[in-house]
């Protein structure tokens, strides 16, 4: 029996394709399309003009001639909706209001102190409410909702386990969804890391990459061969729980001597803690007690207290006396101790970048997420340590980036999934 293509199938795969053409090549002409995608100019003429009539697309003057007529150009419309990507962290939720191109149009960052699943997921709510007010008008609004979260995910958008933020069996994409009454893909944040830097960043152009997503805890997005990899269950890219030592410190996951148990910001913080407990940096607890007090004295002035002695003589033992910030105000005023500890930290995540190297022989490694902040003071000490831990071939071929979108990366990471789901939902309902 003879097997042919279902017409109607074949003319929504080519108006996709025209559609992905224009989004990434525009300005482009009718012509330019056609031998772009080898569709014939009768097909893709017509296929525009469903375009332009659903407004995913806007001819927009005569281009330069090349011997003939002038041809009209078209533009792909970037403001036809527009998508919501949101980063959940251990101790922020950050979030993105971006166009159809992923061009961020609004950005909306909150810290969290309580990670229970009730509290946490009712200040995502009200954070993506409140981006949802600022949205402009257009044909499709609101297209969709990415989130990326620090756990296991499943096909269908549960967050299975988080341990960092005490999770287990979180149904996060159906309570969004029925909140919200849009599409909603939920990914592990690493993942969307590695497709926002993929798509927008530092990974734009490299095939094999590896995205090491460095916050409170680790994980990695993979990219091979321009695809993202997810292991047979969909749960690949927990590196973080990569073990480096077989009696190392106790990690959330149950297990010791976890990667993100030396080379997390987590890691980081316990161990400038435990310095600052045995007594050993002065200078580091007077800068680090100056900080706890400035922003006590800053708070106390918003509320019109006068500063009182307790609050400047706080402990800086205390959490809100060491942070990750805290710990570059004093790296850059010149603490040894606070670059010690940044060089530290810097060794133990080259030692796990050198295994993914020998393992998986990437193209590139992107350095993201919270610790990409300390770019300055880390980067020397993971160079050097994968120099010399990872095998010489492998290496030889492996460039090492900082993420291009600072904290940006997950957040349009999952901004990113929102707009391709929502171009593969409207493929299916056009005639």
């Amino acid at each position: 029996m003879k097997i042919t293509g279902d017409h109607q199938l074949i003319k929504k795969i080519n108006k996709y394709i025209v559609l992905d053409t224009i989004k990434r090549h525009f300005p482009l002409s009718r012509a330019d399309i056609s031998a772009r995608t080898g569709l014939n100019k009768a097909t893709v003429s017509a296929l525009v003009n469903e375009l332009i009539e659903s407004s995913f697309a806007s001819e927009t003057g005569l281009g330069e001639s090349s011997g003939g007529r002038k041809p009209m150009m078209l533009l792909f419309n970037e403001r036809a909706g527009f998508a919501i990507g949101v980063d959940l962290g251990v101790n922020y939720i950050l979030a993105v209001l971006t166009d159809l191109s992923g061009t961020v149009v609004k950005k909306r960052r909150v810290d969290i102190a309580e990670t229970g699943a009730d509290a946490l997921t009712d200040k995502l709510k009200k954070t993506i409410r409140k981006l949802i007010s600022q949205v402009p008008s257009s044909p499709y609004g609101v297209i969709g909702i990415g989130v990326g979260v620090p756990g296991l995910v499943d096909d269908q958008g549960s967050v299975l386990s988080a341990p960092n933020l005490g999770w287990t069996d979180v149904p996060l994409q159906s309570m969004l969804a029925e909140e919200f009454g849009v599409d909603v893909v939920i990914d592990n944040e690493a993942n969307a890391g590695a497709l926002g830097e993929k798509e927008f960043g530092a990974g734009r152009h490299a095939a094999n990459l590896l995205y090491i997503s460095a916050g409170i805890g680790i994980g990695a997005g993979i990219i091979l061969h321009d695809q993202l990899y997810r292991g047979v269950s969909g749960f690949s890219g927990e590196v973080g729980h990569m073990a480096l030592a077989q009696d190392g410190p106790l990690c959330g996951c149950g297990n010791r001597g976890c990667w993100e148990t030396f080379a997390s910001e987590k890691a980081l913080l316990h161990n400038a803690r435990t310095a600052i407990e045995a007594g050993r940096p002065a200078a580091m607890q007077a800068g680090l007690r100056d900080t706890a007090s400035e922003a006590d004295e800053a708070d106390e002035a918003m509320k019109g207290i006068r500063p009182s002695a307790a609050a400047s003589s706080r402990s800086v033992t205390e959490e809100a006396a060491v942070s990750l910030e805290s710990l570059l105000r004093q790296a850059q005023r010149g603490d040894p101790e606070a670059q010690r500890l940044f060089t530290e930290t810097g060794r133990w995540l080259g030692t796990g970048i050198a295994n993914l190297v020998n393992v998986f022989n990437p193209e590139l490694i992107i350095i993201g997420n919270r610790m990409s902040l300390a770019t300055d003071w880390i980067k020397e000490a993971v160079h050097e340590t994968l120099d010399s831990r990872s095998l010489a071939f492998h290496r030889s071929r492996t460039s090492v980036a900082y993420s291009q979108l600072g904290q940006s990366s997950s957040a349009l990471g999952a901004a990113s999934m929102a707009i391709q789901r929502f171009f593969s939902s409207m493929k299916a309902t056009w005639e």
